[in-house]
């Protein structure tokens, strides 16, 4: 009989494509098998309550999991998809493991020493994905919420950094931020309405 041990698999998910500003995060997750994971799902369908729930009981009960991240600065220069794709191969280069192959939530991979596959609507389908998704959702918002008491007046507690409204009209009335993504067309036009005189860049 052969004694065959268990493929670690690596599931990984980003949080944070959208947003007007802050850094695009990724988590990268290993379950063990057997984990009871029912009721675990993409983080978008989860209270933010579940979520923390759930961060708890990922980081007790996973095999390993990091997380990997592309600041404004880097997004500005690559493209946010080129970015992301950094920030993932970062979570995954930060495992204290490393797995024997590597799954992603969407429809393109990074490039990998190791087999790799882009899978859509993985959040939803594969449960280490759904953990990574929880990890990098929670992570991001706590920096949003940090932010927020950085920076009060832009609601990013609220909004935690996408194009609302809110937030669109606060950069216009409170000026860009050194955090802001100046690639991103709503922050690019007030910067070009500050290069021709008018608004204030803090």
């Amino acid at each position: 009989m052969t004694d065959l041990k268990p493929r670690l698999i690596a599931g990984v998910d980003e949080v944070g494509r959208g947003p007007l500003i802050g850094a695009v995060v990724t988590a990268a997750v290993i379950l063990p098998e057997g984990m009871n994971i029912a009721g675990l799902r993409d983080s978008k369908k989860l209270s933010d309550r579940q979520r923390r729930l759930w961060v708890d009981r990922i980081r007790s009960e996973a095999i390993a999991y990091a997380y990997g991240r592309a600041e404004p600065h880097e997004i500005d220069a690559l493209n946010i998809l080129r970015a992301t794709l950094l920030a993932m191969q970062r979570a995954i280069q930060a495992l204290p493991i490393r797995p024997d192959a590597v799954i992603v939530d969407g429809s393109v991979a990074p490039v990998l020493d190791m087999p790799v596959q882009a899978l859509v609507r993985g959040d939803d389908r594969v449960p280490a994905i759904s953990a990574a998704s929880i990890l990098a959702k929670v992570a991001r918002d706590d920096e949003m919420i940090a932010l927020d008491q950085r920076y009060p007046g832009y609601g990013f507690a609220r909004h935690k950094g996408y194009p609302t409204a809110e937030h669109r009209q606060a950069i216009v009335q409170l000026g860009v931020l050194p955090e802001h993504r100046r690639s991103f067309a709503p922050v690019a036009n007030v910067l070009q309405v500050l290069q021709n005189g008018g608004l204030h860049e803090r």
